[in-house]
């Protein structure tokens, strides 16, 4: 009796454990499609689509070099004035991503971008806080660098 019951009892962790291994691959697989989306807009020099990635709020935080821009408004704003042409927004590219599941409503990415341009091609990382909203996930943290 006492080896069924600890049989049980691990049959219910493992259970517990792969359920909540494929909520936090769909959780990830959700936030990738967001990000994806993001990279076909600016790919296309659609800068107001690549910004439905954000949340649209005064509290939307966006770091980058030694800028902090508070609210959507003012991040949309700086990258239509950064990127005013499509050779300046050139091709982005997003890769080594690290996606961690923080729980069901928030998400932190880790990850490279760069972009490829005629006249360089720069390139940082980034650290992006994701929350899941209504209308889906949504950026609420950005700091690039």
């Amino acid at each position: 009796m006492k080896n069924l019951l600890l049989l049980f009892s691990f049959l219910l962790l493992l259970a517990a454990s792969v359920s909540a291994q494929s909520k936090d691959g769909r959780i990830a697989a959700e936030i990738r499609r967001v990000m994806d989306a993001q990279v076909a807009a600016w790919n296309a020099g659609d800068i107001d689509a690549f910004m439905r990635g954000y949340w649209n709020s005064p509290e939307l935080v966006f770091v980058s070099g030694d800028t902090v821009t508070k609210g959507w408004q003012p991040t949309i704003e700086r990258y239509k004035k950064r990127y005013d042409s499509r050779a300046k927004m050139g091709t982005l590219t997003f890769s080594d991503l690290e996606i961690e599941v923080l729980s069901k409503d928030a998400a932190k990415v880790l990850g490279s971008w760069s972009l490829a341009r005629e006249a360089d091609n720069p390139k940082g990382k980034f650290t992006l806080i994701f929350r899941r909203f209504k209308d889906g996930w949504k950026i609420v943290h950005d700091h690039t660098s």
